[in-house]
């Protein structure tokens, strides 16, 4: 062996083997950092809302019992009939015997009693009230079984693997379960309807403010209370899941999810979830591109009583960097579909969004119809190429 070969294999043993376990130690560093963001849960995620980025995880597909967050899932469904107007607000619905009996954290509903869905909405967000919860579920559905079928297909629709609810509330029962990261797309879904943390940021409110039966609700997420820009959304609690909390804040334009499964404590819960707000704060940065429901193109309507549906942005869309990062130029590109034919309703996804950078797919999102599209009658068909036929004669 040469003498110049020598001299290299020396330098490498002496100098680049050091170096490359410096990095892999460094490389472990950071992931114990890291881990320390929720070293007392079993599971948590950190995301960023528009754009779904993962910030942080720990165990983050692991199925769990999610107690009371199973109604981010109830809140998401009313607030779907809402918006589709299947119900409203200010609509009485009627406490079944059934609902009434449901234990654990309730509003004590009896037996025929009415509430608004405006009260009951109150009630589930605020209060977490289970009997408060199934009486929504069997006016939406029927009944709580029907009910928890209807959130089973929306849990697949929306591609959540690790889910699946036997219940509307969250009490215990066998092969009911869910993840960190089901748990943060499902909140991710829910925030969607702006109207729904006008009643998760709420600390405290009354119901029945004008009877002998006044009834105080308290929060039992604190953090809406002490920490600014936390506005939702829900905590779950039983001896089997232990302190859990999804939460969601929103500084400066940035809306972040912290979801935390099997804290020992609740100081502990919202612990983790302040260390894990504070870091996505501190670190990053949204650049807002479209606010929800903008309109970005029409498409054409086959056989429809009007012939075209503005297509709007399904939610808001935004570009994440790092702080102190630009973005470069936003490629925008909208794919509709073809040959659309009426009836159309209301939300019917109906196109996509795609934004890109140098080239690359950074965001995709679905773009829905602004309102529903009846289905022309004879008649209309027959005006419309009168019309058509008298336009270019």
């Amino acid at each position: 062996m040469n003498k110049t070969l020598t001299r290299l294999l020396i330098f490498i043993l002496v100098f680049l083997v050091p170096f490359s376990a410096n990095v892999h130690a460094e490389e472990k560093k950071t992931e114990a950092k890291g881990l320390e963001l929720a070293d007392d849960a079993k599971s948590a995620i950190l995301i960023e809302r528009d754009t779904g980025a993962i910030l942080y995880q720990k165990n983050a597909h692991e199925k769990l019992p999610p107690a009371s967050m199973t109604k981010i899932m109830t809140m998401l469904l009313i607030m779907e009939a809402i918006d589709k107007g299947e119900l409203s607000y200010k609509e009485k619905v009627r406490a079944s015997e059934y609902a009434a009996s449901m234990g654990g954290s309730q509003i004590f509903l009896e037996p025929g009693e009415e509430m608004t869905v405006d009260e009951l909405l109150r009630g589930i967000a605020i209060g977490s009230a289970n009997d408060a919860s199934v009486a929504m579920a069997e006016r939406i559905a029927g009944s709580e079984e029907a009910f928890v079928k209807m959130m089973n297909k929306k849990a697949k629709e929306l591609g959540l693997k690790d889910t699946m609810f036997q219940n509307a509330t969250g009490l215990p029962a066998e092969k009911h379960y869910s993840s960190a990261y089901d748990m943060a797309m499902l909140a991710r879904e829910l925030l969607k309807y702006e109207d729904i943390t006008k009643y998760t940021r709420m600390y405290e409110d009354y119901l029945r403010e004008n009877t002998d039966k006044k009834f105080w609700l308290v929060n039992t997420n604190r953090l809406v209370k002490f920490y600014p820009g936390v506005d939702g959304l829900k905590t779950g609690f039983t001896s089997q899941a232990k302190y859990c909390l999804t939460a969601t804040a929103k500084k400066n334009g940035m809306r972040v999810i912290a979801v935390v499964f099997g804290a020992s404590t609740p100081k502990s819960r919202n612990a983790q979830i302040t260390k894990m707000l504070d870091y996505a704060f501190s670190q990053y940065k949204t650049h807002p591109v479209y606010k929800r429901n903008e309109v970005l193109t029409r498409v054409h309507i086959n056989k429809g009583k009007k012939r075209t549906v503005a297509l709007v942005t399904s939610e808001p869309i935004s570009v994440l960097t790092k702080k102190g990062q630009s973005i470069d130029q936003i490629e925008k590109v909208i794919k509709v579909k073809d040959g659309v034919k009426a009836p159309i309703q209301k939300g019917d996804e109906l196109g996509v969004l795609i934004l890109k950078q140098d080239g690359k797919e950074i965001l995709r999102s679905p773009i829905v119809a602004k309102e529903s599209v009846a289905e022309a009658s004879w008649w209309d068909l027959f005006k419309r190429t009168l019309q058509n036929f008298t336009k270019s004669a």
